[in-house]
């Protein structure tokens, strides 16, 4: 959605941004209250404490947290209509380079969270058949087996694009709130002293003084985990309509958690109470139970498939910032922002069965679910805070936002680590193999660069063209395209110079140097051409967005056409029989892939992370295939990465006996 259009309202809109950004959150009262039922012991007589105090948490912590920081103030920060950590990440790092740290983690946290996300909202939606009486016999092997089956599907799909599927997401969610809307409402008059919890009193009463009430924050957080969603949704559905749609999604949604409050309220007064039922089906009536057991299982889906499109987007994001190793990406349909990348695909569907495996029951999943995504909350604070202090906003506001979301989301982390033992441990470890592979991306990275070398062009120069005219050489290519990583146009790295020269010399009519710069913008496309010797050397410079495909040899082609077009560069081939019919000469890109030269010594970190790096580079997708490139056009070279010299060796000749 481009700038122009992130404000404008329109029922396609509205609907859309109903189907893509609300699934997690807007499944959410199908396990929240069930989680703050399981608490470990209800004190006799205290019950309507939990019950008022536990929907109270939730009404405040979807309007302090999704409301007011998601809704009303981190959706400003979008970066030409795009949001996301990455995004955001993206507006600001250039202001402290240890930013990089908190948007890794929030990435890291959001890829482990779409690993959690499918199986819990699946299994508690198809739990829901337990209460149906021609279901009542149900093992827990048939419903493990029609979850991994819902999961194996939804998986399968993503190869083929979501695009028409998608456009009954919007329809589909829309049923979903307003049948959650009035089986809540339905049941406010079964105990309207539930209305109390709009009172933050009780809230705060059930934290401090009901037994354990802290640890009761790590149920009441998973009502807002999918508040990361708005804002990562925000270039799909735009400012305005998010706005208006929250205003309906937040009333269907407190509406429903009165009603299952009030429902088990009166239960609990008339000595009915069954805490082993989920409240969510339980305030069906029986002949709609089925019914609504279909739609919430459609709603999971759903919001699964958000969460899985989202990833995808991420790891694209993620990959051209420089954090993520090289991946195969493919675009379905010719719908913006539409991307399946197969090996992350693979990857959240292992995890995902492995997860329905591993717990098999929701209330277990639950344990899993939610530590992960505090730690991507705090980090889109602590990102959105540098973003107000670069718009001048009042150091006195950047420090009242930080101190009360810091504080309220440091609160929900340390009561999710309570689950640590019980299953959370499952997200950290996945969330920290994530950032792992961030972290050793991105740090190699910065190992490598302090030691490139790089040459002034100016002195090769001459000597580039007297090889150009030397016909003792066989010619190599008319067009020799080389990538460079040089940003300074006045430099290039010495081992390109090397395989022209030295390596094996090439000779070619016009040699370009082609560059690519990720910029801020996510969506620039803008190139910069500079004739170093006209007709002989030429650099091009692409400057993309992070969130533009990277198709250089495609790009080149535009490139190559409107120079020739504007009679700035020649691109018949040179061999006389050839000119004479003005036929066009040849394109070969020489790609440079590195490995790690033996002749290195490095601390045991950088050691480390430099090998896990080479490990990455080895599985992951190739330097060519990376840019673009039809591998049919393409030399690859390889060259030794020295990073660190080794010792100077001390070598003494001794001469054979009769020798002096």
């Amino acid at each position: 959605m481009s700038k122009n259009n992130i404000n404008k309202v329109s029922l396609a809109g509205l609907v859309i941004a109903l189907g893509i950004i609300y699934g997690d959150i807007g499944t959410s009262p199908l396990y929240v209250l069930k989680a703050i039922l399981n608490h470990d012991l209800i004190p006799s007589g205290r019950f309507p404490e939990l019950i008022i105090g536990g929907i109270s948490c939730i009404i405040w912590t979807l309007t302090l947290q999704t409301t007011i920081k998601y809704v009303v103030l981190t959706l400003r920060a979008d970066n030409r209509g795009e949001g996301g950590i990455f995004s955001l990440y993206a507006l600001v790092r250039r202001q402290k380079k240890w930013l990089v740290v908190p948007a890794m983690i929030g990435g890291a946290a959001l890829l482990a969270d779409g690993i959690i996300t499918p199986p819990v909202t699946v299994t508690s939606a198809i739990e829901g058949l337990e209460l149906i009486p021609a279901f009542a016999g149900i093992t827990r092997e048939a419903i493990v087996l029609i979850v991994m089956s819902i999961i194996c599907v939804l998986f399968f799909m993503q190869q083929f694009g979501t695009y028409n599927i998608g456009k009954l997401f919007g329809p589909i969610m829309l049923i979903w709130f307003i049948m959650m809307a009035i089986l809540g409402g339905s049941h406010l008059m079964d105990n309207l002293g539930v209305l109390k919890a709009f009172n933050p009193y009780y809230a705060i009463r059930l934290l401090i003084d009901y037994p354990g009430g802290f640890w009761l924050l790590g149920a009441v957080f998973l009502c807002t985990t999918g508040a990361e969603a708005l804002y990562s949704d925000l270039g799909h559905c735009g400012r305005k309509n998010i706005y208006v749609t929250w205003v309906f999604v937040k009333i269907c949604l407190i509406l429903n958690y009165l009603g299952q409050g009030a429902w088990l309220l009166a239960q609990y007064k008339n000595g009915t109470l069954d805490l082993g039922r989920n409240p969510f089906f339980a305030v069906m009536p029986d002949n709609f139970r089925l019914i609504g057991i279909l739609i919430a299982t459609a709603a999971a889906v759903i919001a699964s498939q958000a969460l899985i499109s989202g990833s995808f987007t991420l790891i694209s994001e993620a990959l051209r910032l420089n954090l993520w190793p090289k991946m195969k990406i493919k675009y379905p349909s010719e719908e913006k922002g539409q991307v399946y990348i197969p090996g992350i695909n693979t990857l959240l569907w292992i995890g995902c069965l492995a997860i329905v495996l591993h717990f098999q029951e929701s209330s277990k999943m639950e344990a899993a679910y939610g530590l992960a995504i505090t730690l991507c909350m705090i980090s889109t604070s602590i990102l959105f805070a540098n973003y107000l202090i670069g718009k001048r906003v009042k150091r006195i506001w950047v420090v009242v936002y930080l101190l009360v979301y810091l504080v309220i989301e440091l609160s929900f982390l340390g009561a999710n680590l309570n689950k640590f033992p019980h299953g959370g441990y499952v997200a950290i470890i996945v969330g920290g193999i994530l950032f792992g592979v961030m972290y050793v991306w991105f740090r190699s990275r910065k190992i490598k660069n302090r030691y490139v070398e790089f040459v002034r062009l100016e002195h090769y120069v001459p000597m580039i063209q007297e090889l150009s005219n030397d016909k003792s050489i066989p010619m190599y290519s008319t067009h020799l395209v080389y990538m460079t990583s040089a940003n300074n146009p006045k430099e290039i790295e010495h081992k390109i110079i090397y395989s022209i020269l030295n390596r094996k010399p090439k000779r070619a009519d016009i040699y370009w140097f082609v560059h690519v710069d990720i910029v801020d913008d996510p969506y620039t496309t803008e190139f910069v051409v500079e004739h170093i010797i006209p007709n002989d050397i030429i650099r091009v410079e692409f400057r993309l967005g992070f969130r533009v495909e990277q198709k250089i040899q495609l790009m080149m082609k535009r490139v190559v056409e409107e120079l020739y077009a504007n009679k700035e560069v020649n691109i018949t081939s040179r061999y006389e029989s050839l000119e004479r019919n003005n036929i066009s000469g040849d394109f070969q890109f020489v790609v440079l892939e590195k490995f790690l030269s033996n002749d290195n010594e490095l601390p045991f970190f950088e050691k480390l992370i430099m090998k896990y790096y080479f490990f990455l580079k080895k599985i992951s997708l190739g330097e060519e295939k990376g840019f673009g490139l039809d591998s049919s056009y393409v030399q690859v070279e390889k060259f030794p990465l020295i990073v660190s010299t080794t010792r100077s060796l001390h070598l003494r000749r001794v001469y054979p006996e009769g020798e002096s």
